[in-house]
């Protein structure tokens, strides 16, 4: 997922928050239309100016993992969290926020995926 998903965002195929939607619908088939409703939530547009990419997998992933992927993500962006923080630190480029969040999601997703298997 995180090759996909840096793919789309290096193609300019979208933000970086469209680009871990796209990656998680081209995985799983699921969830096409968040792509289109993250459209204004990358260069720090997202809620509250959380990462874009960070914001999208929070919206994916379940509720319950939400604080643990915050905290990795804090750990590897230098413990921040913001668009405008990670940028001015220069922790992380765009680019590896993407593909740093698509792997959260995937990690974090198993149990999403099991029952998506399930159900088929």
């Amino acid at each position: 997922m995180k090759t996909a998903a840096s793919e789309h965002y290096s193609n300019r195929h979208g933000n970086c928050a469209q680009s871990v939607a796209a990656a998680w619908h081209k995985k799983t088939s699921l969830n096409i239309k968040l792509v289109d409703e993250l459209a204004g939530c990358g260069h720090g547009k997202a809620p509250e100016g959380l990462c874009g990419a960070l914001y999208a997998t929070l919206c994916i992933a379940d509720k319950h993992d939400a604080e643990n992927i915050i905290n990795q993500f804090r750990y590897v962006s230098g413990g921040h969290t913001t668009c405008k923080a990670i940028r001015s630190a220069g922790t992380l480029p765009c680019s590896q926020c993407v593909g740093v969040s698509a792997e959260l999601l995937e990690k974090h997703s198993s149990l999403i995926q099991t029952s998506v298997v399930d159900m088929t």
